[in-house]
């Protein structure tokens, strides 16, 4: 049997992703925190089950994902930490996942009685975490139907209450007036809590709280962008980008001064020069909305991408240079050898690096990985 080869790929640095969750659980620990992982959407784009692992082996207690789906593979894959699943459906099957050992969060009464009926169909207590919202407007409950929530939580016989969290807002934002309105909210939910006789975990600290607020850090830290060596507040730690994007030269060939390249020739050529031709488009992964605006490392060089990103392939100019067919491409990459970043990107788009990374899971794209230990 032939395998075809790899139009492009995506290498993860496991190695980084290990650097990067120990320098955070380290940090955690300063404030005797714990630390959860994040490993939704499929790892952020790095693959979930190769990262959950690593992130295990240096230092997370804890695992999240935002579906039960997620946490199920996970455990099924024999993932012996404790996870986390906080957003699904009415029609999850909560059975499923209380039977699989994972912790539930509940943001209303609807939810945590459909929690409690399946826990009774199970004959296990369902392991819930209530969410208040503190001021991020999406999921959680709401301050003022908190107290019955919590309330109706410690009566019912089918769950038990393992925390109280939330979610901030603005942590990237160091010194936002809303991170200190939302501590306070926060607050106020965890001693109602209290007084209806809960002794509930605390955790609100998501990457960019787990590195700049140690008085949120509670008991639980969430770090989920920084693992994987984006920093959301740049320059405060020494974290590695654990993934890179990369392609080769397919075709070399040579155009004359006032030759146009790819589609609307909207690129002409001011000088004779090389073009290189590089399996890679907007359906691998390069966003058309980065025609003539973005570099590739090619050869030890940083160049220039032409005319418009295509579908299948995009065009470098060389000027008189003239690499092997088989040259290595990145696209983007940690940065540390002058290549372009996830981040670059980022900012070229008006994005954010997240969008790049989870984005990256592609039919045609394969991904690789260094650093596995199994």
């Amino acid at each position: 049997m032939t395998t075809t080869a790899a139009r492009a790929e995506v290498v993860i640095d496991l190695h980084a992703i290990r650097h990067n969750l120990a320098l955070l659980a380290a940090r955690a620990a300063e404030s005797g925190a714990s630390t959860m992982a994040i490993v939704k959407a499929d790892g952020y784009g790095h693959g979930a089950l190769p990262v959950a692992r690593a992130a295990v082996e240096a230092g997370a207690s804890w695992l999240g994902t935002c579906s039960l789906g997620e946490a199920i593979e996970l455990r099924r894959a024999g993932i012996s930490a404790r996870l986390f699943s906080w957003l699904d459906t009415p029609e999850a099957d909560f059975a499923s996942g209380i039977a699989e050992r994972v912790d539930l969060s509940v943001s209303s009464l609807g939810e945590l009685a459909r929690i409690a009926e399946a826990a009774r169909r199970v004959g296990e207590r369902a392991r819930v975490h209530l969410k208040i919202d503190t001021g991020l407007s999406r999921n959680g409950c709401a301050s003022a139907e908190w107290p019955a929530l919590v309330e109706a939580a410690a009566s019912e016989s089918g769950v038990d209450v393992v925390a109280v969290w939330s979610h901030l807002a603005c942590a990237d934002e160091p010194g936002h007036p809303s991170i200190d309105a939302q501590a306070k909210r926060f607050q106020s939910a965890y001693d109602v809590a209290r007084e209806a006789g809960l002794d509930p975990l605390r955790h609100i600290a998501n990457s960019a709280a787990t590195l700049t607020r140690p008085d949120l850090h509670f008991d639980l830290v969430r770090p989920g962008i920084a693992m994987y060596g984006l920093n959301p507040v740049p320059d405060s730690e020494d974290l590695h980008p654990a993934m890179s994007f990369r392609s080769a030269v397919v075709l070399v060939k040579r155009i004359s001064a006032g030759e146009s390249v790819s589609y609307g020739h909207t690129w002409t050529a001011e000088r004779d020069t090389n073009l290189a031709l590089v399996p890679v488009g907007y359906a691998d992964g390069v966003p058309r909305a980065l025609s003539g605006r973005m570099n590739v490392l090619l050869g030890g060089k940083v160049r220039p991408v032409v005319g418009r990103v295509c579908m299948d392939q995009l065009i470098v100019d060389l000027g008189d240079d003239e690499p092997l067919v088989g040259t290595e491409v990145v696209l983007f990459g940690s940065g540390s050898d002058g290549e372009p970043t996830a981040r670059e990107w980022a900012d070229k788009l008006g994005t954010i690096d997240y969008e790049i990374v989870t984005s990256m899971y592609r039919p045609r794209v394969r991904r690789r990985y260094v650093g596995e230990t199994r």
